[in-house]
């Protein structure tokens, strides 16, 4: 095994709400500060066709996993899922938060980015910290910017305001990229600290 087969390529899109806040340089120089590059860039704001196909319904553990985090947020804090979903399903809660994604995701522009390094989208996710901000660790963005939380969300019946999407895995990476980017927009050159860091 080489150095290089540990690079992975992963999206990072910062939400509107990252961007209305102006969190977006912050965003970045937390990125670029450990090391990833930057291979892409955008500023988008997206169709609900391209958020459709970001959020697909055919990700079932995705959307699985999003109504078994707000159950879990439910029952920490004492919430009813039956009372606000009207079932307890993690599926169909899931079913329910993708339509506020999606709704949210379209309001306004996100910048869309494409990073690169070692072991980047684990890395990525961890600084960018629990998807829920209210479960997020400080020093991480989330943990920093934002306090939100499934139930906070659910009540007023929108997406959870996270400040950014990080790809969850190599395969959703391979997945996401060129749905927000061509091979053309993505750019390969070489850091002055890759010499020091590699």
């Amino acid at each position: 095994m080489k150095v290089t087969d540990l690079f992975e390529r992963t999206l990072v899109l910062v939400k509107p709400d990252g961007v209305k806040r102006g969190l977006v340089g912050e965003i970045i120089k937390r990125l670029e500060n450990c090391g990833l590059k930057l291979v892409a860039i955008k500023m988008v704001k997206p169709s609900r066709t391209l958020a459709e196909k970001h959020y697909p319904k055919e990700r079932r553990e995705f959307i699985e996993g999003m109504g078994k985090k707000t159950l879990q947020n439910y029952k920490e804090i004492g919430l009813d899922p039956l009372t606000q979903f009207g079932t307890d399903e993690p599926y169909k809660i899931g079913l329910e938060i993708r339509k506020w994604l999606i709704d949210y995701i379209t309001s306004d522009p996100v910048v869309a980015m494409v990073w690169e390094g070692p072991l980047a989208v684990s890395l990525i996710r961890k600084i960018a910290g629990n998807t829920l901000p209210f479960w997020a660790e400080s020093g991480s963005i989330r943990g920093d910017f934002a306090f939100d939380s499934s139930a906070l969300a659910n009540l007023q019946k929108r997406a959870v305001k996270n400040l950014v999407h990080a790809s969850g895995s190599k395969e959703e990476a391979l997945y996401e990229i060129p749905l927000w980017f061509s091979k053309e927009e993505i750019c390969s050159y070489e850091r002055a600290e890759e010499k020091v860091m590699l």
